[in-house]
């Protein structure tokens, strides 16, 4: 199978390639902006036409698109996440090599969503946020392509190489500095949010199963299982042999959810709760709680998440100790 992977040197990207090339029936050709792309391509600036005559050189049967930007103003993200794929579609239409697209869209699509249930591809969407929109915006554009594709909403992606930028990245720096300031307390804040944590080793294995069904539509990807931020926290703690007190506090003393101030004190191993407010907002933009229905990758893809949260955070915190 001759697949081409657009965003190879991304955070899921980079997991798709290896799941790939350890496939010894997959040809893999990257095409990215990096230095570690086969061939450099700008899908944001780049041409229709150009990409075009690419797709005809290389004639691949499975086009995988995991490029696309999760930080930026509006201007910035329509341009990588939804003029992008434009560029996707329309190269895929002119070139007529008939090869089946997989496009990673995510939750942020869906916006809030009502506590306590799951949510399924027939939902409405109603993104709350730039980024959403963006990416919402890309799948229409997908959908209505008429293209042999299949959009793969992925939920919230953890495990090794996790951003430290994001909210869990951000938990395990603040953890690490506490644990080398030898800090016996650590004070938190956006942590009663719950969430859908998919191993981004298991969004690899979907990617390839979606790469080899003939699935169309729209496939959440997730656990099915909505976890606390805070639970994550003492899971992560509790990996890292953290024995101090974690302080949830409500309000954003920084700029934003998991924003720390740690300060010495006696150790506890405990999450203690401070204040009674609704706290800083995850930043997709989703409210308090997503919860994917993960049904329809079961029966279509023949997939289900394997890898446990602890295990994704016993890696994310291998990495945040390395910096030690």
């Amino acid at each position: 199978m001759r697949v081409l992977l657009l965003g190879s040197g991304g955070y899921l990207g980079r997991y798709v390639a290896e799941h790939l090339l350890a496939d010894p029936a997959v040809q893999l050709t990257a095409l990215g902006r990096g230095d570690d792309a086969d061939v450099r391509f700008d899908l944001s600036t780049g041409s229709p036409g150009a990409l075009t005559r690419f797709l005809n050189a290389v004639h691949p049967g499975v086009v995988i698109n995991c490029a696309g930007a999760t930080r930026g103003g509006a201007r910035e993200l329509t341009r990588h996440n939804t003029v992008a794929v434009a560029t996707i579609c329309e190269s895929l239409r002119r070139s007529g090599c008939g090869a089946r697209l997989v496009q990673l869209g995510c939750s942020a699509e869906y916006g809030p969503s009502q506590p306590g249930s799951s949510t399924a591809e027939d939902a409405v969407p109603r993104p709350g946020g730039p980024y959403g929109v963006s990416k919402l915006a890309a799948t229409e554009l997908v959908l209505g392509s008429g293209l042999d594709a299949v959009v793969l909403r992925v939920f919230s992606p953890v495990g090794p190489g996790t951003p430290a930028g994001s909210p869990l990245g951000r938990l395990a720096e603040a953890m690490r500095r506490a644990m080398q300031a030898g800090d016996g307390e650590l004070k938190l804040s956006g942590l009663g949010v719950q969430r859908d944590f998919v191993d981004v080793r298991d969004v690899a294995r979907a990617v390839h199963a979606a790469s080899l069904s003939a699935a169309q539509g729209v496939v959440n990807i997730g656990s099915g299982r909505a976890v606390r931020l805070r639970d994550a926290a003492a899971v992560l703690a509790r990996v890292a042999g953290y024995g101090g007190t974690l302080h949830e506090i409500d309000g954003p003393p920084g700029r934003g959810p998991l924003h720390h101030v740690a300060a010495g004190g006696p150790a506890g191993s405990q999450i203690e709760h401070v204040g009674g407010g609704a706290g800083y907002p995850y930043p997709d933009g989703c409210g308090s709680w997503q919860q994917a229905d993960v049904r329809t990758a079961r029966d279509r893809l023949g997939w289900r998440s394997r890898i446990a949260l602890e295990e994704s955070l016993a890696d994310i915190w291998m990495e945040a100790a390395c910096r030690i």
